[in-house]
C-alpha cells in the first residue's frame, strides 16, 4: 500500500433544483481532483493547487485528512500519515457543492487506497452524516440526478439519467454566501398551503426528469420553501427566477444555498445568448459582477485511477492530461 497512488476526479453538484429542498441534486461538469498516497517521508503533507483554496488547513485539521481517517477507522486499517494533493475548479461557498465534493473525494480516494473495503452505500451514509443532507453528496458520488431522503439515521437514493439534450447555465456572483447564513434566512415554520405546493412541484420535477418531459420543468421548478426567503441575500435573484423562461430557460433555480443561480436549457436552444445577457444584465443592474459558465450534467460521478510506484508525471501534469 505504501507505493499506491490514488487520483480521483469528483464532479461539482447543484442541490434543491428549486422545490427539492435537501432531497434533489445533480452532478455538474465542474471538477475537483484529489490524490492520496502514503508519504515517503513519513509525515503528512498537503499540497493545494489553483485559486480559491486560500485558508484551507495544511495540517491534520484538514477536512480531507479527517474524512480519510474516518474511512480507515471503519475499515480497521491504520494509515496515520498521508500525502494529499488537491486541485479544484469548484468555487468555495458559491452553492456548487465544494464541501460535498471534498467529502466524497476523500471517501472514495481513501477507500481505493486501502483496496475498497467499503461499499458505495456505506460511503453514501458516511457522506450524508458528515454533510448533514444527502443531495449534494449523492450527486457527486453517483453522478446524474439523485433523488434522496434521509431520516437522520439512514439515507436512501434513486439515480436518474440526465436528459441528453439538457445543458446548464450557471451565473456565479463574485461574492461568497455561507450555507449557515443562507439557512438562517429560512423560517422555522411554513403554511400547509406552501408545503403542499412544494410537494407537488418536487414530485412533478422528478417525474419530468424521469420521463424526459422537459416542457414540464418550467411548471415544476418553482419553490415556496426556501428561495423566497433567500432572495433578499442575492439582489436580482427574484427577477431571474421569475423571468428566465421568457428568455429561453426550461427553468431556473438558486443553486444550493447560493449565491450561484442556475438555468436548465435545451442543448439546441437558439436563445442561449439572450439568456446569458438576461442573467448578466439583471445581476449587473444590482451592482453584482458574475461569471457565466455553460456546464453539462455529469453522468459519471467520481473517476478513480490508481497506480503502483511513484507516478511518472507530476500531480498537475496528470490532471492536465485528462
Amino acid at each position: 500500500m505504501s507505493e499506491r497512488h490514488v487520483l480521483v476526479r469528483i464532479p461539482a453538484s447543484t442541490a434543491n433544483l428549486g422545490p427539492g429542498f435537501d432531497t434533489l441534486g445533480m452532478a455538474l461538469s465542474l471538477y475537483a481532483w484529489l490524490e492520496l498516497s502514503v508519504p515517503s517521508g513519513g509525515q503528512t503533507v498537503i499540497d493545494l493547487y489553483g485559486d480559491g483554496l486560500e485558508g484551507v488547513p495544511l495540517n491534520k485539521t484538514n477536512l480531507i485528512y479527517k474524512v480519510a481517517q474516518r474511512v480507515f477507522d471503519e475499515a480497521g486499517v491504520q494509515v496515520p500519515e498521508l500525502h494529499i494533493s488537491m486541485y479544484s475548479e469548484i468555487p468555495l461557498t458559491r452553492g456548487l457543492g465544494s464541501s460535498a465534493s471534498a467529502i466524497v473525494g476523500a471517501l472514495v480516494a481513501a477507500n481505493a487506497l486501502i483496496g475498497s473495503p467499503l461499499s458505495d452505500d456505506r460511503l453514501f451514509q458516511i457522506a450524508t452524516e458528515l454533510e448533514g443532507h444527502p443531495d449534494n453528496v449523492g450527486a457527486s458520488l453517483f453522478g446524474g440526478i439523485v433523488v434522496s431522503a434521509w431520516d437522520g439515521d439512514r439515507a436512501e437514493h434513486v439515480r436518474l439519467e440526465p436528459h441528453a439534450d439538457m445543458d446548464v447555465l450557471v451565473a456565479i456572483p463574485d461574492f461568497q454566501l455561507s450555507t449557515e447564513k443562507a439557512r438562517h434566512a429560512l423560517p422555522t415554520e411554513i403554511s400547509m398551503k406552501d408545503a403542499v405546493f412544494n410537494v407537488g412541484a418536487s414530485s412533478l420535477l422528478v417525474a419530468a426528469f424521469a420521463s424526459g418531459r422537459l416542457e414540464l420543468i418550467r411548471h415544476a421548478m418553482r419553490d415556496r420553501l426556501h428561495q423566497p426567503y433567500r432572495a433578499g441575500l442575492i439582489p436580482g435573484m427574484a427577477e431571474i427566477l421569475d423571468r428566465a423562461c421568457e428568455h429561453g430557460a426550461l427553468g431556473a433555480a438558486l443553486s444550493g444555498a447560493g449565491p450561484t443561480l442556475l438555468a436548465l436549457v435545451e442543448a439546441g436552444s437558439p436563445t442561449k445568448r439572450e439568456l446569458e445577457r438576461f442573467l448578466q444584465e439583471t445581476l449587473s443592474a444590482q451592482g453584482i459582477k458574475s461569471e457565466l459558465r455553460w456546464l453539462r450534467p455529469d453522468a459519471q460521478g467520481p473517476i478513480v485511477a490508481t497506480s503502483e510506484g511513484a507516478p511518472a508525471l507530476t500531480f498537475m501534469d496528470r490532471i492536465k492530461g485528462e
